[in-house]
């Protein structure tokens, strides 16, 4: 569902611009408020969201997707962890839907769907392998790589049950905000993909601003 925001970006406690194919990782603690902002459009967000205070309860698709009864992602969708625990809610959504089914390219899946040539072109489990190793302090490990949710990725359900990458329906200024209902560790994974469409094959920033309650 479509809706709008009344939260000012010159209001944030903090904004970040995230280059095409960089990570951002960051604390988001119960109260505030996470905006994602697609700022030319057409771009993929890979997002893994962790408990601060235990990483190996993150982010389930499959507790999500069954409590909601969607496949998709919007307004008043509440992102639910492997423990079956709210972790935060969608508050407004500017896009309309997001991707949980799709999964985040990695060097192996390049290689597998597009070509051998390809297993050394960036993905983003290489951006969330670099972000951890470069913050040990978070506690995350490999381990704790699971599900994640593609902001603004279009990934149909095909009528015989399979998947497609398809153009992205986000446009410049896009943004979906989510309010933690815990003190949740955010991982986004800026997608460099160029072989299929989720980037418009010319991947752009996005910008995380964060609120207070």
């Amino acid at each position: 569902m479509l809706t709008e925001s009344t939260r000012l970006p010159e209001q944030a406690a903090s904004r970040t611009v995230i280059n095409a194919g960089d990570y951002y990782i960051g604390t988001v603690r119960t109260g505030q408020t996470l905006r994602i902002l697609d700022l030319e459009g057409n771009q993929a967000a890979d997002t893994l969201f962790y408990n601060a205070a235990d990483p190996s309860e993150h982010y389930s698709a499959m507790d999500t997707i069954r409590e909601q009864g969607n496949v998709y992602l919007t307004t008043g969708s509440v992102l639910r962890s492997n423990e079956n625990r709210p972790m935060l809610e969608i508050v407004a959504d500017t896009c309309g839907r997001h991707d949980t089914l799709g999964g985040a390219c990695a060097t192996e899946s390049n290689t597998v769907r597009y070509d051998l040539e390809k297993r050394c072109m960036h993905a983003c489990r290489d951006s969330w392998m670099l972000a951890i190793a470069e913050h040990p302090e978070y506690g995350i490990h490999k381990r704790d790589i699971s599900h994640n949710i593609n902001f603004f990725m279009n990934v149909p359900v095909t009528e015989d049950g399979g998947l497609t990458f398809e153009d992205g329906i986000s446009a410049p200024g896009k943004y979906v905000e989510l309010t933690a209902v815990m003190d949740v560790v955010v991982l986004i994974s800026n997608c460099p993909q160029l072989n299929n469409p989720c980037n418009g094959y010319n991947p752009t920033p996005i910008e995380v601003l964060i609120w207070e309650d």
